[in-house]
């Protein structure tokens, strides 16, 4: 792939943030600006490692590419909707159309099996879980490497496979954007290399955009594009060279 399709894809971006801040305590002695007017473009199908010291506001601006919490100023564009202004009944239903979250802790719920788990949006969503809901979920559940583990509840899979579940999870309403934080932030290093890899793999195959958010700089080189934040700001936004963090 080359490094020029982020431009052909100027007029429909994934997400446009033009000079996005965020601030805490409005108004409040101890007011803090924690995001000091980000402009970033992300376009479809991107594979993007987001970067950065403790501190720096990886987690707050991830929090509010998930729409899970709001910008103070500046302009937050998802799929070409404008999300100020909009209600929480309407930022649910974007983010139910538009992201699957993937987090280090995998938030399965313990009394369900897997494939309950991977259905759960779907079920928070309409109430019900159609056949070809649980169809999509036993697909999925197998491309993740665990036809064999659907009916086994958390408790008895391994970390790394319970990561793969709520892989799975995440892209059971087949979002454009995936929004991974520190996916693998708590599995052994052959986990990781083997989570990491199902998520190229979901991109190349299905075309799904991630945003991964790792401390992990091998990782941040198996990534396609590297966006780093320091202290609010982007200090750094580049391309990552082919083959550059190939494993050997």
């Amino acid at each position: 792939m080359s490094g020029t399709h982020n431009h052909a894809a100027t007029a429909t971006a994934l997400i446009e943030l033009h000079q996005l801040r965020k601030s805490y305590n409005l108004g409040q002695p101890n007011e803090a600006e924690i995001l000091h007017g980000i402009d970033l473009h992300i376009a479809h199908g991107e594979f993007l490692a987001l970067i950065g010291p403790s501190g720096s506001g990886k987690s707050t601006l991830l929090n509010i590419l998930g729409l899970l919490e709001p910008l103070t100023d500046g302009s937050y564009q998802l799929q070409g909707q404008a999300v100020q202004g909009l209600d929480d009944e309407a930022l649910t239903l974007l983010r139910r159309r538009a992201l699957g979250f993937v987090f280090q802790f995998h938030h399965l719920l313990p009394a369900f099996s897997a494939l309950e788990n991977v259905t759960l949006p779907a079920l928070m969503a309409e109430g019900r879980v159609s056949s070809a809901q649980r169809e999509r979920a036993r697909a999925l559940l197998g491309a993740v490497g665990l036809a064999q583990a659907m009916d086994k509840r958390p408790g008895e899979l391994s970390g790394g496979m319970q990561q793969r579940v709520a892989i799975a999870r995440a892209l059971v309403n087949n979002p454009p954007l995936v929004l991974a934080d520190e996916p693998t932030g708590n599995l052994d290093t052959a986990s990781t290399d083997a989570v990491f890899g199902l998520l190229r793999q979901i991109h190349e195959e299905r075309g799904t955009a991630f945003i991964v958010v790792t401390h992990d700089p091998r990782l941040a080189q198996r990534c396609d594009r590297i966006v780093e934040l320091v202290d609010g700001r982007i200090a750094r936004d580049e391309r990552v060279p082919p083959g550059a963090g190939q494993r050997g």
